[in-house]
């Protein structure tokens, strides 16, 4: 089965020739004109390999990998930018792009770190269940139990505890779980954030003793695995 690749660049002329040079390399190729258009794509799923432009018009290719990290998907991102500076690279890198490649570039060059990238082993989080002290969800079934209880989620208190869950001891930030769940690039200025957390807190801390979900005043909040 062929390699399926999604080159997100709104340049016609390098969209189209790094396109082209994949295809005849054997690939499946799929391409986007705007970050917002790639990261539809994107998190559809199915890719082995995503290509993404760094200056794109609406969402530009550091969002557009955040929210790629956002919702759990890990497929290998590889950055394209006219930008050379070291800090403009550290800041893809640390946005989870896997590489970095400076535009002008040989396709010879990205052939070869695309294949490099194809070639490290994938990270085992796209495991179909996901633990938290005593609490389980199911990612194929959709069920979340918590010590054998079953646990009633909207389709949005899910996904908001899957965003947890994926990132355990860490902090989340509202501004994360705006980009990461409702696709906000934006501060809508309302409770949003908080009145889901409420709701998802009474879910699944009902009758237990210990709640995985910890406010930190100032910064968000924080699901410790013990």
């Amino acid at each position: 089965m062929s390699r399926r690749v999604l080159i997100v660049e709104d340049d016609a002329e390098t969209r189209d020739f790094v396109a082209k040079g994949f295809a005849e390399e054997g690939f499946a190729v799929e391409t986007a004109e705007d970050g917002r258009e790639g990261l539809y794509h994107a998190t559809d799923g199915g890719f082995d390999v995503v290509i993404v432009d760094r200056m794109m018009p609406g969402l530009d290719g550091l969002s557009l990998t955040k929210s790629i990290r956002a919702a759990g998907l890990q497929t290998p991102v590889l950055m394209l930018t006219a930008m050379s500076a070291v800090d403009e690279r550290v800041k893809g890198l640390r946005a989870g792009a896997d590489d970095y490649l400076v535009k002008p570039f040989s396709f010879q060059e990205l052939h070869a770190r695309i294949e490099a990238l194809l070639r490290r082993p994938q990270d085992t989080e796209e495991t179909a269940t996901l633990t938290c002290r005593d609490l389980e969800m199911d990612l194929l079934k959709r069920k979340v139990t918590r010590d054998g209880r079953d646990v009633t989620l909207t389709p949005r208190e899910f996904q908001i505890l899957e965003f947890f869950l994926r990132r355990q001891n860490r902090v989340i930030s509202r501004t994360m779980l705006l980009e990461g769940v409702w696709d906000y690039h934006f501060d809508p200025n309302t409770n949003i954030v908080d009145v889901h957390i409420s709701k998802l807190r009474r879910q699944i801390d009902e009758g237990a003793d210990i709640p995985l979900i910890e406010t930190v005043r100032g910064a968000g909040y924080i699901m410790r695995d013990g």
